[in-house]
Order: structure tokens, then sequence, then C-alpha cells
């Protein structure tokens, strides 16, 4: 009887992985969906104006900056069960972080409760730029950082927007050559979609942190959870570009 190789079990995790992204939404996530649809149409232009440059303005940072590259160069010459491991405790590094400070918002209120929207972002990101290194892949190409991006919808938005996003993670390497050697893509972003598909996906969550007498408890489980989220995602990305790379 032949070895079952690491490689193989991350190959059937992925494909367990990939059916719980796929499979239709259930009740509870389409009323909640619906719920979600209705609150936020009674909520002011402006404020999804305000959210929306908020968000650009922080993903713009991401992709045309190199403030979140990581130092070094990207990890060579590891195994992937290697990066698994390291991955893990670099997540779990993150959840803590996470938790640490939505405690601290938390219980400051709902000014500090909103305070903890980009500041949680920037958490996500400094995680995501970190998974990539360690995977192999420089964020100093601005490709790779706008692949986090997609990483990063895949991990919060709806069920109907994850499939597409999942297709294009699942081709990144030739979807990557449609994008041009300087950095335009930006123009190419809906970034309405992206933050309502955010907002959607922590909404509960993270308003529950803002409830006087709960925020603390709840702002550090909110965040704690929401990077385990981000940071399953992201492995699984990189995984599969690892795995499906491979001749």
């Amino acid at each position: 009887m032949s070895k079952i190789s690491y490689e193989d079990t991350v190959r059937a995790r992925l494909a367990e992985w990939e059916r719980r992204l796929l499979k239709p939404p259930g009740l509870l996530e389409r009323t909640s969906k619906t719920v979600q649809t209705k609150i936020n149409e009674k909520i002011p232009a402006k404020v999804h104006t305000a959210i929306t440059s908020t968000v650009k303005g922080i993903f713009h940072t991401v992709l045309f900056s190199l403030d979140y590259v990581p130092k070094g160069l990207p990890q060579a010459g590891l195994t992937l069960q290697e990066r698994d491991d390291k991955a893990a405790e670099l997540v779990n590094t993150y959840k803590k972080i996470a938790a640490a400070e939505g405690a601290g918002t938390g219980a400051g209120g709902i000014v500090l409760g909103l305070v903890d929207f980009p500041a949680l972002i920037a958490i996500k990101m400094k995680c995501l730029f970190e998974l990539a290194h360690l995977y192999g892949y420089s964020t100093r190409d601005y490709r790779e950082r706008l692949f986090l991006l997609y990483v990063f919808q895949l991990a919060f938005s709806g069920r109907d927007h994850k499939t597409g996003i999942y297709r294009t993670i699942r081709s990144w390497d030739s979807v990557s050559l449609q994008y041009p050697a300087g950095e335009q893509s930006l123009q190419t972003i809906d970034w309405e979609k992206l933050q309502q598909e955010y907002r959607d996906s922590i909404d509960f969550r993270k308003m529950l942190q803002l409830v006087p007498g709960i925020g603390a408890i709840v702002g550090a489980w909110a965040n704690y959870g929401l990077l385990e989220e981000l940071g399953e995602a992201a492995v699984n990305s990189f995984r599969l570009r690892i795995l499906d790379a491979r001749p």
C-alpha cells in the first residue's frame, strides 16, 4: 500500500474547502443577507460614499506603496509542510494581535469601536503580506499585492461574489499576465462593491462590539474570528498556486 503524502492530504483538504466555499447559501445566510440589504438601503448615500473612500484609501496605500512589504526576501527552499507550519504560527500570532486590538477599542465604546475598522484592515494586510513572503511570493511585484486583494475579497465577501473571486484565484498565474507592467490596475477595481461586501461580512460581529458592557469581549471575539477566516482563505489560496504549479 502506497504511503499518502502530505501534499495528497492537502489536496483532499483543499477539495473539501472548495466544496464548503462554493456550496449554495443556507436559509440563515440568505435571511441575514436580506436583513443587511434592507439596513443598507436606509443608510444615507453620503455614508456609503465615506466608507468607500476609506476602503479605497487603505487599499490604494497597500497597492501603490511598499509600506507593508516584509523585510528580506521571500522564503525559499521550504517544503509545503514547512510553509504551512510556519503559516499556522503566523496566523495565530495575528489572531492574538487582532483580539487584543478589538478588546481595547471595544471597551472604549462607539467612537473607538468605529476606529477599529481601519485598524483591523491594517492588521489583516500585514498578515497577508507576511504570508505571501512565507509561501515564496514577492510583494514588491504589484501584481502579487493585487492577488492579496483578491484573497481579502475571498475571505470577506458574499457567497455569490466568492465564486467569481475563487475562479480568479484558481487561475491567477494566467490572469496576472493580463495586467500591465505599470501599476494602473486600480482603475479596474469596483471599490463600491468591495466595501459593501466587506462591510456586510463583518456587520453583525462588529456592530455587537459597540454595545455597552460587552464591547470588549465581542471585540476580541470578532477580530479573532475574522483573522482566522482570513488566514484560512490565504493559506489555501497559496497552497492552490503552489500545487497547481507542480508537474
